[in-house]
């Protein structure tokens, strides 16, 4: 089977999943069997940092964890934007404990001195949420010299990650959540080429690469921190500014079966603060609350222990360029 049929056959299937799965009636549907007191929680004396805290599937997240009184460290790129989310967030849940960080996560070093600081300055951190994303219309490299979209989506999140596992380790109960994409279900890890910069730049399956790349590092991490508990999840097709703007003829065709960001966020609220949640295998990919694979049938996406393990060696290589000393 040539390779053009291969990626024709994983969208075309990709997107009949999506159509039965990643709308919204599929969330109603899904939602008849949820179980309602798994959110009836108190999060009061829990620390958590959600990075794209200001819109979106972040924001929506952030509210519903401020509202169970947890306290919340919201990382976000625009000043403006996150003070206004911020005086939003506390007036709607009456929690005070709302904490913005201004970081840009596709600035490699600024990211290092991120989570060095954090660790020196709080003592605790309970949950981290990896939820910012970028798609990049072309191709563009940032201060290091490395394609904005993997340094924002994958190296951020390596880094910021990697940064702040020691804190969370002694902390109580400590989960990662990385808000990934069903995108990623036509993407088989690619260890080479990392900065796109063989062939063609096509932002939306650079994305969709990232977001492999996402589950990977979660596999790899559960296996090698097994006192935190990492999970990945997709939201389905949520109805966010950021689609709008980077998929504007995908959003325009599906906008009416779109889920709302509360939707959209359901399953990491979900991950983030239920004891249901904990009691998963970590390192899992899940959808609706529930586990699954993150493999389409028949795709030919997986790829070997040997390869995910070399991924993750060019990845901490790569991140030591650039840390601190």
């Amino acid at each position: 089977m040539g390779n053009t049929t291969m990626s024709l056959y994983r969208n075309s299937a990709w997107f009949l999943k999506g159509m039965t799965e990643f709308t919204r009636s599929a969330f109603l549907s899904a939602a008849k069997h949820f179980v309602e007191k798994d959110l009836e929680v108190s999060m009061a004396g829990r620390v958590f940092m959600i990075t794209g805290a200001n819109s979106g599937i972040g924001r929506a997240t952030a509210m519903a964890i401020a509202k169970r009184g947890g306290t919340v460290h919201m990382v976000c790129r625009n000043k403006d934007k996150a003070e206004e989310a911020r005086a939003d967030i506390v007036k709607e849940s009456g929690n005070k404990e709302i904490y913005v960080h201004i970081l840009d996560l596709s600035e490699t070093r600024k990211v290092w001195e991120f989570a060095e600081a954090f660790k020196r300055k709080y003592k605790a951190l309970n949950v981290l949420i990896n939820n910012a994303g970028c798609i990049m219309s072309e191709r563009d490299v940032n201060a290091e010299g490395l394609e904005k979209s993997f340094a924002s989506n994958v190296m951020g999140v390596y880094i910021l990650t990697r940064g702040l596992i020691p804190l969370l380790e002694k902390s109580a109960e400590p989960r990662v959540i990385t808000v990934s994409s069903g995108g990623m279900l036509v993407q088989k890890l690619r260890t080479g080429n990392l900065q796109t910069e063989i062939g063609r730049y096509d932002g939306t399956m650079v994305y969709a690469q990232h977001k492999r790349q996402q589950v990977v590092m979660t596999e790899q991490w559960a296996k090698t921190h097994s006192n935190v508990h990492f999970s990945v999840m997709h939201p389905g097709w949520v109805d966010t500014p950021a689609v709008a703007n980077a998929m504007p003829d995908f959003h325009q065709s599906m906008k009416d079966s779109m889920r709302t960001p509360e939707q959209g966020a359901d399953t990491a609220v979900w991950l983030a603060i239920s004891e249901a949640a904990a009691t998963k295998p970590s390192g899992s990919f899940f959808q609706d609350r529930r586990m699954v694979s993150a493999h389409l049938p028949l795709a030919w996406t997986h790829s070997s222990q040997l390869e995910q393990q070399k991924f993750m060696s060019v990845m901490e290589d790569l991140a030591k360029t650039f840390q601190p000393h």
